[in-house]
């Protein structure tokens, strides 16, 4: 299992999840889904209480990803499948994103 916190402007917003079979997870963080100035982070992801789970990569967060000869770059820089979408918006989407979401890697103990 891997997992990521999803911030919003710098602040954390949510909880990304691959599970072990691979499929996804998304939830909000109590405090976010409490204060109502708090926007969704995406149209395609609006906030509510339950988890979000898909079988692959939510299209919000595969839509943060590079693309062509500059994803083919960064998977052969940094070791990195280039079928592992996860593993590569773990190294990629932290800093200098476009929009206001960034997603930053919890390591595992």
């Amino acid at each position: 299992m891997r997992q990521a916190q999803v911030l919003y402007k710098n602040e954390a917003a949510g909880l990304l999840i691959q599970l072990d079979n691979g499929s996804f997870s998304f939830k909000y963080n109590e405090a976010w889904l409490a204060n109502n100035s708090k926007p969704a982070i995406s149209l395609t992801l609006p906030k509510r209480k339950k988890a979000y789970v898909a079988p692959s990569l939510f299209p919000f967060f595969f839509n943060m990803l590079p693309e062509g000869n500059n994803k083919e770059s960064i998977c052969q820089s940094l070791r990195i499948d280039e079928d592992d979408y996860f593993g590569l918006l773990l190294n990629t989407a932290m800093v200098d994103t476009i929009g206001a979401v960034t997603i930053v890697k919890i390591e595992e103990e």
